[in-house]
């Protein structure tokens, strides 16, 4: 029985990924009748067809969808091997990570430390922020060696990928000029109040504990971005959340003050890789190194 010609399958799975033919043709740098041409071979091989028009795109049919199952794992695999071969071949190793915006900046910089120390020249560090999920997509695509997020990944669900616990902080209100006369928290109730947004986990976690504290608290803004909450609430006078470990070195030469804190509430570090990048240093010496004196 003569074998699968790899190159039209290659061709089908880009299809596929970018639901038309001349998506596939542009990301491959031939010409739309060439794809079409291939993939009419590999249906005549199957004895099938891979295809059916869904408005203007393409869909995979019943026999595609089993295909393309077969063929991504293939091709994730092959570029799996290529990225572990030239992890060693080569003298400069890139470093593409993902930092999740609604993490605190000073301490996802001292866990970076690690991956790039001082007298180690042969990595390449690059950083890009966005959301967990969208860090997440990137990251299943191939497209980032490592996530830094406030949540896990749950194995179970993503095929491949691992996640490991760096260390927690508890969390802590802010303030300029704090309210006088006050207990925390009742307090927050006086005062405009940023917090992180609610597709953080931590946003989360606090909208759910104002509710459990029967708070009716007046919320400002919600931030994705650590720092500009921080500068937003000094310019506007209104309370803003951070890691409590910040009132003893981040804000020490500052005019802020630390209005309360939440030792239930913690902002989590993780870091986030694929199976393809065990054997990266940088991702060995991230896991094997201890940050808790960074998170005390």
């Amino acid at each position: 029985m003569p074998h699968i010609n790899y190159n039209h399958l290659y061709y089908f799975w880009h299809v596929c990924k970018s639901g038309s033919v001349v998506g596939a043709a542009e990301a491959l740098h031939l010409t739309p009748q060439t794809i079409t041409g291939q993939i009419k071979s590999l249906e005549e091989r199957l004895d099938g067809k891979l295809f059916k028009r869904l408005g203007r795109g393409l869909v995979p049919s019943e026999l595609g969808q089993l295909i393309y199952r077969y063929a991504d794992k293939m091709f994730t695999l092959s570029q799996e091997m290529l990225d572990i071969v030239n992890y060693r071949k080569e003298a400069s190793l890139l470093f593409d990570v993902g930092v999740a915006d609604a993490l605190s900046k000073r301490l996802v910089s001292r866990v970076l430390e690690a991956a790039v120390p001082p007298d180690n020249a042969q990595i390449h560090l690059r950083c890009f922020e966005s959301t967990h999920e969208m860090l997440l997509e990137q990251l299943s695509q191939h497209k980032l060696d490592m996530i830094l997020s406030d949540c896990p990944v749950d194995s179970t669900q993503q095929e491949g990928l691992f996640s490991v616990k760096l260390g927690e902080s508890p969390i802590s209100f802010f303030c300029c000029n704090p309210p006088s006369g006050m207990d925390f928290p009742d307090c927050l109730e006086h005062r405009p109040l940023l917090i992180p947004g609610r597709r953080s986990m931590l946003g989360r976690k606090l909208l759910n504990w104002f509710n459990t504290q029967g708070l009716k608290v007046n919320i400002l803004g919600e931030f994705d971005d650590a720092a500009l909450m921080k500068a937003f609430g000094m310019n506007n006078d209104a309370i803003f959340v951070a890691p409590a470990v910040y009132s003893s070195t981040e804000f020490q030469d500052e005019k802020i003050e630390e209005v309360g804190r939440v030792e239930g509430i913690m902002e989590e570090y993780y870091v986030i890789f694929a199976e393809r990048m065990i054997q990266h240093p940088s991702v060995q010496r991230i896991c094997y190194t201890d940050f808790s004196a960074l998170f005390e």
